[in-house]
């Protein structure tokens, strides 16, 4: 077969075909006499066995001379992982770069070039495939006649599935099994792998005793404050969820997570000490008192005070920040550091007196690492700030203002007792768990924290306007 090249001389086309999905040798055997015969990438046409037509007639790819030619180590393990993905094309776009590779030998070195790029991308999901397979691939037990056999069954996205054989017969050397898949099943003895065509699920066993344990397990473990959704499916795509016994809980765990979370929070408190009770806090004697009895030691910050919230205690806006910083654990007051001077800079451009405002944290006392002599600020878990929780709702219900304004995402869920993603809720009002209404804007640390200048003006005069249109709406809910 022939074909003209745009500027018209003809070249002879030659066809490979390779035994198998995954013949890494067949293609560097059939590459390396092509490229020593001055083959270009475009006059080969690369198959597997059994999935060519054979429409038109073509040359066999010539045999290597022998002389042979070195390339870098670091295109063999590449071209060794992208002979395993599933794109029809990778075996001429790996000849492609092997030709780049004779006339330069520093080709691997350009990160510029789209073709390394796409192989790369390419390699990077083989890997990733070859992950979930040892992550996600379940084994249950069945009897095939010669004894017990442990079978799984997983559906890779690529042609993995002999690449990996060398994984499980070192971690399970000791155990007959088999792994079935629509492409390629495998199985090993104890002594031998052997091979054999795809199979379907159905071919691979049920449920088994053992499973009915493990998911009791597995529910009595599920920590629902630790959920976090996007980072689990992932991770844990859903399509491998239908071969793990444990994911048939999830939905049930993930549905009742935030009521479980509030049960868990609520025993824990009960059990730590009588003092949390649900009673009203009367008055502010009463709530510096109860403060101090119940949060007046904490061996795990020593060194740190309890930082009370402050302002005008018939304020018809409250402020709730996250927690003290270094220094405003030194002079046990609410926002006198950078972020405190910045929102003060804020509050002035929108026209709003601080003293008119009562200003407090979520959490109440600095929470941080020792790293040398400094003291670096930690993030508050959700731990600490129910643990504070009753005394932000104290003061609320003493001030009663006519709107709550959280800054960031802690005083967020003090406020409204669970986990909110600021960029969807920024600006609305909120009812608050007790009554009363509450509004979400970013923490001023935020602003601090942007390197770009266009982002830190825009950003800026965002904040002004949420901290002038919560001041309106707590001046017309407290009338």
């Amino acid at each position: 077969m022939t074909r003209i090249l745009p500027d018209g001389p003809q070249i002879d086309i030659h066809r490979v075909a390779l035994e198998r999905q995954d013949d890494f040798d067949g293609w560097r055997d059939a590459a390396r006499g092509l490229v020593e015969a001055g083959v270009p990438p475009e006059a080969v046409i690369w198959t597997v066995e059994g999935q060519t037509d054979e429409l038109f007639g073509s040359q066999p790819p010539p045999e290597p001379s022998g002389g042979g030619f070195s390339v870098p180590n670091a295109f063999i393990g590449l071209a060794k992982t992208v002979v395993c993905h599933r794109d029809p094309e990778r075996f001429g776009l790996l000849y492609a770069m092997l030709w780049k590779l004779r006339r330069n030998r520093r080709a691997m070195e350009d990160r510029a070039d789209p073709l390394l790029d796409r192989l790369r991308r390419m390699e990077k999901e083989v890997r990733r495939d070859a992950h979930k397979m040892h992550a996600f691939v379940r084994f249950r037990e069945m009897d095939d006649g010669n004894g017990e056999r442990m079978v799984a069954w997983f559906e890779p996205d690529n042609h993995i599935v002999r690449r990996e054989a060398g994984f499980f017969m070192r971690r399970f050397n000791n155990m007959r099994w088999s792994i079935l898949t629509p492409q390629l099943c495998i199985h090993w003895d104890g002594e031998t792998l052997s091979e054999s065509p795809g199979a379907t699920k159905a071919d691979a066993p049920g449920g088994d005793p053992v499973e009915e344990t493990w998911k009791t397990y597995y529910k009595s473990i599920f920590n629902p404050a630790r959920v976090k959704v996007k980072a689990m499916t992932a991770e844990m795509p859903k399509k491998y969820w239908k071969n793990m016994p444990e994911t048939e809980a999830i939905g049930e765990l993930l549905a009742t997570a935030q009521a479980r979370e509030a049960a868990m929070i609520e025993t824990s408190r009960a059990q730590e000490s009588p003092l949390f009770s649900t009673a009203p806090v009367s008055s502010w004697e009463e709530l510096a008192r109860l403060a101090r009895e119940r949060h007046g030691a904490d061996p795990s910050n020593s060194g740190t005070q309890l930082v009370f919230g402050e302002g005008n205690r018939n304020a018809k806006l409250m402020l709730v920040g996250e927690q003290p910083g270094d220094e405003e654990d030194t002079a046990g007051r609410p926002f006198v550091g950078p972020a405190g001077q910045l929102l003060d800079d804020m509050l002035e451009r929108a026209g709003i007196e601080r003293s008119n405002l009562y200003v407090t944290n979520a959490v109440k006392r600095f929470k941080f690492v020792q790293r040398g002599k400094k003291r670096i600020h930690a993030k508050p878990t959700t731990g600490d700030i129910e643990h504070y929780r009753w005394w932000v709702e104290a003061e609320r219900e003493l001030v009663q203002p006519g709107l709550t304004l959280a800054l960031g995402a802690t005083a967020a869920r003090s406020i409204t007792g669970k986990t909110v993603t600021i960029s969807k809720v920024r600006g609305e009002e909120l009812a608050l768990p007790g009554g009363g209404t509450g509004m979400v804007t970013i923490h001023p640390s935020y602003l601090l924290r942007l390197p770009d200048k266009a982002a830190r003006t825009e950003q800026r005069a965002r904040f002004i306007d949420d901290l002038k249109r919560a001041a309106d709406r707590a001046a017309a809910l407290a009338a």
